[in-house]
């Protein structure tokens, strides 16, 4: 009889245990979670990135073979591929006369990669590589995605933090119009941003600030915490808020609290964190970094 209870006893914990619904607010922070990943992995995304390479005035040669200016992967590119031309801050490409490169899924010979066209990047596709133009200052680079890169093949997710609605804060927008913010990336360069406003809010009864960038409709934030370099990304994570209400209220839900993309790969020049946005408490929420990047 004895054995009978506990056996049941066992039973009514599995059920009631496989039964725990979750909050339709833990349910909508997993949907966010998911749709960062699938975003991620698209062919639009940051774990395809395979290079990043600062262009020489003149041409560049490009292809799989090492005397080429620039080296692709050699699994996945013609020994050489063709050339791209800097000239005065206009980038052009020409192809070899033996590979196969394509734009919109056309073969193309020759092709004008920047200035943009209808401010959007030209791509060009060779076997699972593409490329386009990226300009940093008055310096430009081929910026490399590849479909079956290693980042790509071997990501493996990204670890969070529990899921804390406390954490889901109320803050009171202050507008900044006018104000610059003058930001540093991980590569040493420095530039100004034009800063909408920052937030203002209290942690366990200390008050703190946020200056964004962006714009009033779409804020975004890059913040370091106390976790930095321990739990999470070195050189702090980023965070995107809403306009604010009526009154100025905005709530600011760092659950959503995510990655810079160079935790993700070593390809990209990431902002850091403006000395106002570095937070000494620790913010236990969103995700966590455990990488080497």
């Amino acid at each position: 009889m004895n054995n009978y209870i506990k056996s049941l006893t066992l039973l009514l914990s599995f059920i009631t245990f496989s039964f725990i619904i979750e909050t339709p607010y833990e349910v909508s922070i997993k949907t966010w979670h998911q749709k960062r990943i699938e975003s991620l992995k698209s062919e639009e995304g940051w774990l395809n990135l395979a290079g990043l390479f600062w262009l020489e005035e003149g041409e560049n040669t490009i292809g799989g073979d090492k005397k080429n200016s620039i080296v692709f992967p050699a699994n996945h590119a013609e020994p050489f591929i063709g050339k791209v031309i800097l000239d005065k801050g206009q980038v052009t490409f020409q192809s070899a006369p033996n590979a196969t490169v394509l734009q919109a899924n056309d073969p193309v010979t020759e092709a004008r990669l920047f200035p943009y066209i209808s401010n959007r990047p030209t791509v060009l596709k060779h076997k699972t590589l593409r490329w386009f133009i990226i300009q940093r200052g008055d310096k430009y680079a081929i910026r490399l995605r590849d479909l079956e890169g290693e980042f790509l093949l071997g990501f493996k997710g990204i670890e969070t933090f529990p899921i804390n609605e406390s954490w889901k804060l109320k803050t009171k927008f202050v507008p900044t119009e006018g104000k610059k913010l003058s930001i540093t990336d991980i590569t040493g360069r420095t530039y100004e941003q034009d800063s909408p406003g920052k937030l203002l809010f209290t942690i366990d009864g200390k008050e703190y600030s946020l200056a964004a960038t962006g714009t009033k409709e779409h804020l975004h934030f890059v913040f370091s915490d106390a976790t930095s370099k321990h739990e999470t990304y070195g050189s702090g994570r980023f965070l995107d808020a809403e306009a604010p209400d009526a009154e100025g209220n905005i709530y600011l839900d760092f659950n959503k609290a995510y990655n810079p993309p160079c935790a993700l790969t070593p390809y990209a020049t990431c902002p850091l964190p403006v000395k106002e946005n570095q937070l000494t408490v620790a913010i236990k929420a969103g995700e966590k970094y455990s990488g080497s990047h």
